[in-house]
């Protein structure tokens, strides 16, 4: 039986075009991030990790701003109450780290001795936190732990959309892809 996805039960075009832009950033991001250590090639990205974590943090607070004044479509009416549990803990958490990821980041890079400007992308220069040393090293450590985190819940989010779409057959994953209801 097909089933057919109506403006009704999708995610508007603003919350779709925050979702896909925010997610390829996240996962441009984390690639960086984590690889950085062992790809040369990557540490060259560290000066647009920066940039594109200033962005995330941006659009992530649009985002919330957005998510809290927009509903979002019901989850079909067969999916399990753990299952919305689950997708609406998962929601708010990654929203918690694309807030708290960018803000780690920064500072870590806002250390008194920090001798760099945090540019964003060469066109302008991003103030620096007036931190301590020791609240821009605990910003390092958290932003280590939140990136596995971060990494972890994209992962359970990307399989349970494929889940729902394969496994169940429901319309949850086309609700959030563009152009697909036209």
């Amino acid at each position: 039986m097909t089933r057919y996805v109506t403006d009704t039960n999708r995610y508007s075009s603003v919350a779709i075009a925050f979702h896909w832009t925010i997610a390829l950033l996240v996962i441009a991001n984390l690639v960086i991030g984590i690889g950085h250590e062992g790809v040369p090639a990557l540490r060259k990205l560290m000066g647009a990790h920066k940039a594109i974590g200033i962005t995330v943090l941006a659009l992530s607070i649009a985002r919330v701003a957005w998510r809290l004044t927009h509903r979002p479509p019901p989850l079909p009416a067969s999916t399990p109450g753990w299952q919305r549990g689950t997708a609406h803990l998962t929601h708010w958490a990654l929203y918690a780290l694309m807030i708290a990821m960018p803000l780690t980041g920064w500072a870590m890079v806002s250390a008194p001795d920090a001798t760099r400007p945090l540019s964003w992308f060469g066109l302008f220069n991003v103030p620096l936190l007036p931190l301590s040393g020791g609240a821009a090293d605990a910003g390092h450590s958290a932003h280590g732990v939140l990136g596995w985190l971060m990494l972890a819940l994209v992962v359970l989010h990307v399989c349970a959309a494929l889940y729902h779409h394969f496994g169940r057959r429901d319309h949850v994953l086309a609700r959030m892809a563009p152009a697909l209801h036209r």
